[in-house]
């Protein structure tokens, strides 16, 4: 692996990339989860950090919490209604710090609502796998507030709270090679 990347326009390869979820459920329980099928690009030259962007499209119904239920529950019309709003975006509209500490602000949009988020981010290098292709790879986590989204389903517990959290963590690992 190497430090010395240049600016480059990265494809994110899903196949070795994981965009995962955690939230509380039933008050003291935390419930995970990740979307399967996400796309996108990178611009990222970490001589120029604010020069970057990120562009990625995550298809709503490939979610998986390893619960066919609740995953059937999740892409319904009490949670994503995917078969109205099919896909949620990001789209950064700045990048800031060092390639070790990234501040990257963007708009999400999910559910068709689109609110500002910052995610915490950091490139993790370059190098070039046994085919001979060079990849990199990038992390990043973000917190939102999943009634932001108009995700605001819930069921009151008998012994008080509610059964599911308002806070969503995100979880974002990437690896990526050169976009064709």
């Amino acid at each position: 692996m190497t430090d010395t990347a240049v600016s480059t326009t990265w494809a994110i390869d899903a196949a070795h990339s994981s965009l995962e979820f955690a939230v509380k459920h039933m008050v003291f329980a935390t419930a995970k989860g990740r979307f399967a099928e996400f796309s996108g690009t990178i611009d990222f030259d970490p001589a120029n950090v604010a020069a970057s962007a990120v562009d990625v499209e995550i298809k709503v119904a490939s979610i998986s919490t390893n619960q066919a239920q609740r995953d059937a529950h999740l892409n319904s019309a009490d949670f994503f209604e995917t078969d109205v709003f099919p896909t949620a975006t990001f789209k950064s509209t700045a990048v800031s710090g060092s390639p070790d500490k990234l501040k990257i602000a963007g708009d999400l949009t999910i559910k068709g609502v689109t609110r500002a988020v910052i995610l915490d981010g950091e490139f993790l290098g370059q190098g070039v796998n046994p085919y001979g292709v060079t990849v990199a790879g990038f992390s990043a986590t973000t917190k939102v507030n999943r009634a932001e989204f108009g995700l605001t389903y819930n069921a009151a517990l008998e012994a008080g709270g509610v059964m599911v959290g308002d806070d969503i963590k995100l979880s974002i690992e990437l690896e990526l090679n050169p976009a064709q």
